[in-house]
């Protein structure tokens, strides 16, 4: 048990834009991608519509706008993305501390696909602390911002979701979680927030508390 997070049995932390700061990378990398489909969409609207959404609400999105993405897409992306990542993809800063200092039992719920999750991991030094609790939209049934991922998390780690705290820095994610029945906390430190108001677009979607440095994850408040 960890004193500091009272009620609590397990963290559960999204990925990007939480461990890596990886949201504004990767929707300009999905920007970039849909411009060579022949859909046009800046980074910042990338950012707007799919920040915490799974590639299939991407897909799903240009199917109803009628500009269906061609096959190879979804490869072309991820493939763009890692280049991306092996030169540009950080840790965000000060989140090793908090894992070392973390006594609860603790794991990972993304968007992303599994692949993504444990490169963006192993890039930045943060594979160890997670080992194999790493749980994604690939394994249910529908992805954020319904509850189903975080719901699956907490029963892989056998933990009741009103005993869980979700780490989030998305509107999506936060409503998941709300929706899961647990406690979230809204993360607005990553390159993404720079330009915009996290806090009030998370604070909005329910998040219990908003803290914008991972130096602060153990401060009141």
């Amino acid at each position: 048990m960890d004193v500091r997070l009272p009620e609590t049995d397990l963290v559960i932390f999204d990925c990007d834009g939480v461990l890596v700061d990886s949201e504004e990378l990767s929707c300009r990398c999905l920007s970039d991608a849909l411009g060579q489909a022949g859909v046009a969409m800046s980074t910042e609207r990338a950012l707007e519509l799919f920040l915490g959404r799974s590639s299939a609400a991407v897909i799903e999105y240009c199917q109803q706008a009628g500009r269906p993405l061609p096959a190879t897409f979804l490869t072309d992306l991820a493939l763009k993305v890692r280049e991306t990542f092996s030169a540009q993809l950080k840790p965000i800063a000060g989140v090793a501390a908090v894992l070392d200092e973390l006594q609860l039992p603790h794991c990972v719920a993304s968007s992303s696909d599994l692949a993504r999750v444990k490169y963006s991991l192993e890039l930045t030094g943060l594979a160890a602390y997670f080992g194999p609790r790493l749980y994604t939209s690939q394994m249910v049934a529908r992805g954020k911002p319904a509850p189903d991922l975080f719901l699956h998390a907490a029963a892989r780690m056998a933990v009741a979701p009103r005993r869980t705290l979700v780490i989030e820095d998305s509107v999506s994610g936060v409503t998941a979680a709300k929706a899961a029945g647990m406690k979230v906390w809204g993360f607005t430190g990553g390159a993404h927030y720079r330009a915009q108001d996290g806090s009030g677009l998370l604070r909005n979607a329910g998040a219990d508390r908003i803290f914008a440095a991972m130096t602060d994850f153990w401060t009141e408040g």
